[in-house]
């Protein structure tokens, strides 16, 4: 009679499912990503918007509120969906986070986004048409995006920028829609986001060129090459960095030290940084940090906000 197996510490067992799902569902909604992109619009609103009102009236506002939760609900479906079409191509470039296919069934993943995606555009049409009919062009844009236009030079990359800027110009719209009002100091942040958005794009689509390419993407440097595109995300930056010198001279001029400072230490030195470091960068983990920085200049830019509401 053969002797039962020796039993595995407790140590070496696998988690239970639900305890797997518990650990992995804020990797599948990119929870860092949600926090960003909630105190990008808190610091538009109280920032930007409304910075001499208390934060009862600029943040605590239920309408305010409803519109923020429906911006992440629409988010978060987006990075499920995004998740959804890539498990094989992610299987390559960062195995170490696939959720969809491995924790989460497939099935299960679109219908969280289909219900996230719901409540989301609701939300916000309950709000005010338009509101709601920018949310579900959101969403669409995210599904299309998923589905196909990330796997297209260039497309992909301008889908998700004009996202980011969206998102920086929605607390506007809201107020717009609300006083009829508008504050045109928002313009040129949703243009900086639109910019580095494209910037960042970029280079983690030179970063996941293998996977990319095993699976049949048309992205930017799968098309023109490594050395070509690095061009093209150097008049990107370039762009970006003619905007942010032209706004920080005016704020000089004007006296707006604090602010003209700021950017001068927290974005500008950092992006001549990243554009050194672009030159140079001819390896996967020299884009990889070239992403992460351009993460910390985006970082540095919302929060300059807390000093623009006194320009």
């Amino acid at each position: 009679m053969n002797p039962p197996p020796p039993k595995l510490p407790a140590a070496a067992l696998p988690p239970p499912p639900a305890e797997r799902l518990r650990t992995a569902l804020p990797t599948l909604v990119r929870w860092p990503n949600l926090l960003i992109m909630l105190l990008c619009m808190a610091l538009v609103r109280a920032g930007l918007l409304l910075p001499d009102a208390p934060l009862r009236e600029s943040l605590l506002d239920w309408r305010f509120g409803a519109l923020v939760l429906a911006a992440l609900l629409v988010a978060a479906a987006g990075y499920i969906i995004n998740d959804y079409y890539d498990v094989k191509i992610d299987a390559i470039n960062r195995p170490d986070r696939l959720v969809v296919g491995r924790v989460v069934n497939r099935r299960k993943a679109m219908l969280a986004h289909m219900l996230l995606s719901g409540a989301g555009v609701l939300l916000a049409g309950w709000l005010h048409p338009v509101l709601g009919a920018v949310t579900l062009g959101t969403a669409l844009l995210l599904w299309g995006y998923s589905a196909r236009f990330k796997r297209v030079a260039l497309v992909g990359n301008a889908s998700i920028a004009t996202l980011t800027a969206a998102l920086v110009l929605l607390p506007e719209l809201q107020w717009q829609l609300a006083r009829h009002d508008s504050h045109s100091v928002v313009w040129p942040y949703a243009l900086a986001a639109f910019l580095l958005t494209m910037v960042r794009e970029i280079v983690k689509d030179v970063e996941d060129m293998r996977g990319d390419a095993q699976h049949g993407c048309r992205t930017l440097p799968l098309v023109w090459g490594v050395a070509r595109t690095k061009w093209v995300t150097g008049f990107f930056l370039a762009c970006l960095a003619l905007l942010t010198v032209g706004a920080t001279a005016r704020l000089f001029v004007s006296g707006h030290w604090p602010l003209g400072t700021w950017l001068v230490l927290l974005v500008l030195l950092p992006m001549a940084q990243l554009a050194r470091l672009l030159i140079r960068a001819d390896r996967r983990r020299h884009f990889h940090k070239l992403s992460t920085l351009c993460k910390g200049i985006m970082l540095a830019g919302v929060l300059s906000m807390l000093l623009a509401g006194s320009v």
